[in-house]
C-alpha cells in the first residue's frame, strides 16, 4: 500500500478534503490520465477486515455512471448506493445513515447525469398523463415533484431538469434524515449535489449543505 493510502487510512478527511480527492480524480478521468489507485492485491488484502471510505456516492444506476471510474478511485475508497434516477427511499436513507454513523464518512455526494432515462420517463408521464407500468411508476412518482418545480421555473429540457432533480434529491435527503442533518450541522459531514456530463466526463457541484 502506498504512503498516501496509509495516510488516508490513519487521518480522517474533512468534507473539503474528501471533495478535493474526488475532484482531482475526476479531472484525471476527464484528461485521460487516470491512476487507477488502490486496485491491486495488496489493497484487496488490507481491506479484508476493515474499510474507511472517505466519501459516499448516491448516484443513478445508469451503466455510464460508474462512480469509481469517473472519480478515479479504488477498493475501499467510496461507499456507493445507486438507484435509477437517484431516488431516495427508506433503504437508501438507511444505507447513507450507516455510512455516516458507522463509517464516519465526511462527504455524501448525490450524483445525477444528463440524458437521465428516469427523469426523461417522468417528464413524458407528466406531459402525456400516462404512467409507466409496474414499479417504474414508483420511480416516476418520486421524481415528479422535481419535474413540476423545473416546469414552474420555465425549464423544459431534460438536462436542466436533471440539475433540478439533483437539487431536490439533495434537499430531500438532508430534510428526511435527522442523523445526516445533525452531522451536517456539527460540521462532521457535508452533502453535495453533483451533475455529470456524459460526453465531457466532468462532474460539477450544483448544490450543497455544509462547509467545503
Amino acid at each position: 500500500m502506498s504512503a498516501e493510502s496509509l495516510e488516508s487510512e490513519s487521518a480522517p478527511l474533512t468534507p473539503a478534503q474528501a471533495w478535493t480527492k474526488l475532484r482531482e480524480g475526476n479531472a484525471r478521468f476527464v484528461a485521460g490520465s487516470t491512476n487507477h489507485p488502490n486496485q491491486d492485491s495488496a489493497r484487496r488484502s488490507a481491506l479484508v477486515n476493515t474499510q474507511h471510505p472517505f466519501a459516499v456516492i448516491f448516484g443513478c444506476s445508469d451503466s455510464r455512471l460508474a462512480a469509481e471510474i469517473i472519480f478515479d478511485v479504488g477498493l475501499g475508497d467510496v461507499f456507493v448506493v445507486r438507484t435509477a434516477g437517484h431516488v431516495p427511499d427508506d433503504a437508501v436513507l438507511g444505507s447513507l445513515e450507516y455510512s455516516v454513523a458507522l463509517l464516519d464518512v465526511p462527504l455524501i455526494v448525490v450524483l445525477g447525469h444528463d440524458s437521465c432515462g428516469a427523469v426523461t420517463a417522468t417528464m413524458d408521464a407528466f406531459e402525456t398523463g400516462q404512467m409507466p407500468p409496474g414499479f417504474i411508476r414508483d420511480l416516476v412518482e418520486r421524481i415528479t415533484p422535481s419535474v413540476i418545480t423545473a416546469q414552474r421555473a420555465g425549464v423544459t429540457d431534460v438536462n436542466t431538469t436533471v440539475e433540478e432533480h439533483v437539487r431536490q434529491s439533495t434537499h430531500r435527503l438532508v430534510e428526511s434524515s435527522k442523523l445526516i442533518s445533525d452531522a451536517v450541522d456539527a460540521g462532521e459531514t457535508a452533502v453535495i449535489g453533483v451533475t455529470y456530463r456524459l460526453e465531457e466526463g466532468k462532474a460539477e457541484i450544483v448544490t450543497g449543505f455544509g462547509a467545503l
